[in-house]
């Protein structure tokens, strides 16, 4: 009987622990059905949420498209205005309550709903792509006003012309007269004026506009005339800015009688830019610096004082200008201490500050030909002779032909 009771008893604590066990194990099991319903539930609310986004972008792309139009006038305080839409027509068209008609003013861009065409919002100013990339920002040249030799006076007429009215413009108020608009830089090809340009980039706070005057000459007609609007119209949104146009000749050159349509072309887009420089809109803080090698062809319109109130010459350079012109390239060559510049500048006589860099950089080549690493006397001598003889060609060239 003794033997049957502790069997019982045995039997009972097996089931027991059994039960406890099991019971562990369901309790975990729950955990985990816990743990895997939690994150169903995140996973179904992340695909609700993308669910509606593809939605709204449904909604949207099925939304039909808006026209652009310019406001000619507005009518009134209720919100109507005049528009030309770009399609060609003009309408008398209600605004959107999103759009504030404090906003709104003649000429600005605005999108019109298709069905009613109403303003439904104001657009940016429209800009060409081309024009935008002529704005220096990040590709501004590392060039100071030390890295400029023998252009002293021309430096500093530059400065007086670019830099003093933006920097005191009281000072010209005091006196009583207005800033000079604009700098004409003209010269032999090579005697600094695009490098002087350069150097008023890098000076300078103000935004720097740089165009080439054949990048103007377009192949559909009035195509270079817009991009001249367009151009000035950039220099005054992001005033104080200097505006450059190098080979200024391509498009300044003098009206003739007898023209092609090309020719006729390029007329229009120098009329433009003459209305630009000297028209009834005022054009603020904005500058204008002219480079060309060609001044005797240049229209008269063009030379005009109000146009371009300083024509500032850069000569061919003298000794000293030379001398200068050596020892600022000399300070990045690794070359001998014992280099006699003085017998330098006898040799190069005639030569321009372009010459003279493609000097120091041949005497450089001549330098690695033999496997050296500085730079001596006689291998600028032969830099000299082989330079000098190209000079000479060109200029014997442009007497044959002038």
């Amino acid at each position: 009987m003794t033997k049957i009771k502790e069997k019982g008893k045995i039997e009972e604590t097996k089931d027991g622990e059994y039960l406890i066990t099991y019971t562990r194990h369901l309790e975990k099991r729950l955990r985990n059905l816990e743990t895997e319903k939690q994150l169903l539930d995140a996973e179904r609310i992340r695909l609700e949420q993308e669910l509606h986004s593809l939605r709204n972008e449904i909604d949207r792309l099925r939304e039909p498209p808006l026209v652009s139009a310019t406001i000619i006038d507005l009518l009134d305080e209720k919100g109507r205005a005049i528009v030309k839409s770009s399609t060609g027509p003009s309408f008398v068209v209600n605004m959107s309550r999103k759009v504030k008609n404090e906003k709104l003013s003649p000429g600005m861009r605005v999108a019109l709903n298709q069905r009613t065409f109403a303003i439904m919002e104001v657009l940016p100013t429209k800009l060409d792509p081309f024009v935008k990339g002529m704005e220096v920002v990040d590709s501004i040249p590392d060039i100071s006003y030390q890295d400029v030799g023998g252009l002293d006076q021309q430096l500093q007429e530059v400065r007086e012309t670019v830099e003093l009215p933006l920097l005191k413009p009281d000072l010209f108020k005091k006196v009583g007269i207005e800033p000079p608009k604009g700098v004409l830089l003209y010269g032999p090809p090579g005697t600094g004026k695009t490098l002087v340009a350069k150097a008023v980039a890098h000076e300078t706070e103000a935004t720097f506009i740089r165009i080439i005057g054949s990048e103007l000459v377009q192949k559909f007609i009035g195509e270079g005339a817009r991009l001249v609007r367009e151009i000035f119209n950039l220099a005054k949104n992001k005033s104080p800015t200097i505006l450059f146009i190098d080979e200024l000749d391509a498009i300044g050159s003098q009206r003739l009688k007898i023209a092609t349509s090309g020719d006729r072309e390029v007329q229009r887009t120098l009329m433009q830019l003459l209305s630009e420089l000297d028209g009834f809109e005022q054009r603020g803080d904005v500058k204008i610096i002219g480079a060309t090698n060609r001044i005797d062809i240049l229209d008269p319109a063009l030379l005009r004082p109000g146009r371009f109130d300083r024509m500032i010459e850069f000569p061919i350079p003298d000794e000293v200008a030379r001398k200068s012109i050596f020892q600022i390239h000399k300070r990045t060559l690794n070359a001998e201490e014992k280099i006699n510049i003085r017998k330098l500048v006898e040799l190069t006589e005639g030569t321009t500050g372009a010459d003279i860099k493609a000097i120091c950089t041949e005497a450089g080549m001549f330098a690695i030909r033999k496997d050296a690493e500085i730079i001596i006397q006689d291998d600028f001598f032969k830099a000299i002779e082989k330079v000098m003889h190209k000079v000479k060609e060109k200029a014997i060239e442009s007497r044959l032909y002038s």
